[in-house]
């Protein structure tokens, strides 16, 4: 058996209507997993689904519309995934916002409030909810899809950055509570990335430049080249890791950009 193989597996993935979270939960069904399509929108999930289910065959996926701003819409996404498929193995926070582009001096406390409540309490409030059932089995894989954003400073996506940042200390301490319980709590931590949601950014030529000409692969990445790294961590192939970030950007945050010294 391969050390990816996910058979039998249940695997929620929020925002996987598009971008990334698609691109996680197409590779996940097709090693076997039985996956749920979470966004806010029902169409858009199911329109997903039933790509899956196409290509993976039937009740491979499930599409259970879900707002990540409001902890009852999240405690029924649980809830509807047990009563469905059964118990949750794999929870995959990807869902993120970011209302803002320009300095943090310039940002709405009703803006800075969005960001850190979708990107990090809605983390938090997914963790509480799954992990007793994984607990309870002596099994379980979460993963938080950060940025490589909370490893470094921005002057455009600052209050993201920040909240990326919390959510790599939010999987250290949920590792280290979960670890004894054979739970496995990550981060994945992109670069730049050719999604709808970082379109401000590669869609801006001197910012695109600019980030390809300081990464060694000297491009950005593809929504695939991060479900890669997720099926390494919900597999068996990735079961002695826990409380890491795995950077997946081209080598980006390692390069001087050329710079001697």
């Amino acid at each position: 058996m391969s050390l990816f193989d996910l058979t039998g597996k249940v695997a929620v993935v929020t925002g996987s209507s598009r971008g990334i979270g698609k691109a996680i939960a197409h590779r996940m069904a097709e090693q076997g997993a039985r996956v749920v399509i979470s966004s806010r929108k029902q169409d858009a999930c199911q329109a997903v689904a039933d790509e899956i289910n196409a290509a993976f065959g039937p009740d491979r996926a499930v599409a259970i519309a879900a707002s990540i701003s409001h902890k009852e819409a999240l405690a029924q996404l649980v809830t509807q995934t047990n009563d469905t498929l059964g118990p949750i193995d794999v929870m995959v926070c990807n869902a993120a916002s970011n209302p803002y582009y320009g300095p943090m001096a310039g940002i709405s406390d009703d803006q800075f409030r969005k960001i850190m409540d979708n990107n990090i309490l809605s983390n938090h409030w997914l963790v509480q909810l799954v992990a007793p059932q994984m607990v309870e089995r002596g099994d379980g894989a979460i993963i938080i899809v950060s940025s490589i954003g909370g490893l470094k400073s921005s002057t455009v996506i600052g209050a993201y950055n920040v909240s990326k940042a919390a959510d790599m200390q939010l999987a250290r301490n949920y590792a280290d509570e979960y670890g004894p319980h054979n739970v496995r709590v990550n981060c994945i931590a992109p670069g730049l990335i050719r999604t709808d949601f970082a379109k401000a950014l590669w869609e801006n030529p001197a910012t695109l430049k600019s980030a390809t000409a300081s990464t060694p692969l000297r491009r950005i990445g593809e929504p695939d080249e991060i479900a890669g790294a997720a099926v390494f961590l919900a597999s068996d192939a990735g079961r002695f890791t826990t409380g890491h970030v795995l950077v997946v950007d081209g080598g980006q945050t390692i390069s001087s950009g050329g710079a001697i010294g």
